[in-house]
């Protein structure tokens, strides 16, 4: 198992062929997926064949960056995933950050947790100067973590989607911290 960080009470460590089981059941579960695709049943082939696939090529396109298995240091129960990774119009130091934990995760600070985790090696090994993250505006939870660990609304806009969800009327939010602010706020 290669660990990429740990906290407190998590691992993140690297995915592998045999986590197909575990992002099956995270991606199946109409709650976790509300605001990604308006809970739809997950199709165990597509994240066998595409999201798995996709998820491993980071390690070796991005050194450093892609999707990490959340898993919980006490007991090693799959939480979920956090990516931190550069998209595509985007610099290296302007990493996006992002998770997707499972329900009985949900309300323990893992999220809080593990963002802040990666902030702080976002900045200090791999030279960001800027970390952002995105989600639809009705996406209270996600947003209250953002607002957590330090990141500020910078906008909100408006995307088209041929099968819009309930909420997309609302828009989506962009949040960001600078590597000076998280200084600022890390390093009073």
């Amino acid at each position: 198992m290669r660990v990429f960080l740990e906290t407190e009470r998590l691992l993140l460590r690297q995915f592998t062929g045999a986590d197909v089981d575990d992002l099956f059941a995270l991606y199946d579960d109409p709650e976790v997926m509300r605001y990604l695709n308006g809970g739809e049943p997950a199709d165990r082939a597509e994240i066998e064949n595409r999201d798995l696939p996709a998820f491993l090529g980071y390690y070796e396109r991005f050194p450093g960056y892609g999707f990490w298995a959340a898993i919980e240091k006490s007991g090693g129960a799959f939480l979920g995933w956090f990516h931190f990774r550069p998209l595509r119009g985007h610099h290296t130091d302007d990493p996006e950050l992002g998770y997707r934990l499972n329900r009985s995760s949900w309300g323990k600070g893992y999220a809080t947790e593990g963002s802040l985790a990666l902030l702080e090696k976002g900045f200090t090994e791999f030279g960001a100067t800027r970390i952002w993250a995105a989600t639809m505006a009705v996406n209270l939870g996600s947003r209250r973590v953002m607002d957590k660990i330090g990141m500020r609304h910078v906008r909100t806009y408006h995307e088209y989607f041929d099968n819009p969800i309930p909420g997309t009327e609302e828009g989506e939010v962009e949040y960001a911290i600078t590597l000076d602010e998280w200084r600022s706020r890390a390093h009073p």
